[in-house]
């Protein structure tokens, strides 16, 4: 089975104030990309593939409420707290903070960890309390992870080096892939590999060599766990992924890169019609 993600960031801030969001009002956002989707996304088989939408909190309500009895559309929150609620324990003081019982009690069936944005603000953190070590990072990952899954989400983990990490890409992502998946039930998890060296505009992408280098390097580390392509899933890409047979899907972000550039849920159909090709 193919995993097909959405990582909807916070594409739901209009363009008068600085976003890329022309889709809807953001009261509506959620909702209105699950109901322009869920009918193209159900011409698919559920053994082919599924498909995973992560949401900005505001919207989880909205988005889980438009889906229809049939949907094909999972949702998914943007991260959890590394600590929760408990029976007799905890009852809710995480100000701030989003609990994996509260996203599971909003809807949600997955979460989304480590990306490279939160593995940055994180860094940053630390940084600023003299702590420059990054397994430090990993270490409060796992504990998200290990959150996310008590509370009955999986998780779609993301792992990456960054360009001054590249000659150690193999100790970079083997601790991040050792430390950050420490005591996890690795039958709920996905890995998503961002080559975040090549992300971002005026790069160089990641060529197939390399992505199925690293892909070969996870599946080898972790007992043969699915791994997606996390650094951007498009119409420009989606055969050359495709034709991976170690990927096992991918990660989408943005669907138009220039122009009005922002997610547009008839574009997020095509990239998945060229990724499962039909």
């Amino acid at each position: 089975m193919k995993h097909l993600f959405l990582n909807l960031k916070r594409f739901d801030i209009p363009v008068e104030l600085g976003g890329v969001n022309r889709l809807a009002a953001p009261a509506e956002w959620g909702k209105v990309i699950v109901e322009q989707t869920q009918a193209g996304l159900g011409d698919y088989n559920a053994d082919e593939a599924e498909f995973v939408d992560f949401f900005p909190e505001a919207h989880l309500i909205p988005a889980a409420a438009a889906r229809t009895e049939d949907s094909p559309v999972q949702i998914g929150c943007q991260g959890v707290y590394r600590d929760d609620t408990a029976v007799g324990g905890n009852f809710g003081a995480f100000t701030t903070n989003r609990p994996a019982h509260a996203a599971a009690a909003l809807g949600c069936g997955w979460t989304l960890i480590g990306h490279c944005e939160e593995r940055n603000d994180k860094a940053g953190i630390l940084a600023e309390a003299g702590v420059v070590d990054p397994a430090a990072v990993n270490r409060l990952l796992n504990r998200e992870i290990l959150a996310a899954q008590a509370a009955g989400l999986r998780v779609l983990y993301c792992i990456g080096e960054k360009s001054e990490e590249q000659e150690q890409w193999q100790q970079v992502l083997g601790q991040q892939l050792e430390v950050g998946l420490q005591g996890a039930d690795l039958s709920r998890v996905v890995i998503a590999y961002e080559p975040i060296w090549s992300i971002g505009p005026g790069k160089t992408p990641a060529d197939k060599p390399y992505i199925e280098k690293i892909a070969r390097f996870v599946k080898e580390r972790t007992g043969g766990l699915d791994v997606v392509y996390g650094g951007g899933l498009k119409s420009d890409n989606a055969a050359m992924l495709a034709s991976i047979d170690d990927i096992d899907g991918g990660l989408i972000a943005l669907t138009r890169f220039s122009g009005e550039i922002g997610f547009y849920p008839q574009e997020y159909l095509e990239i998945i019609r060229l990724y499962l090709g039909h």
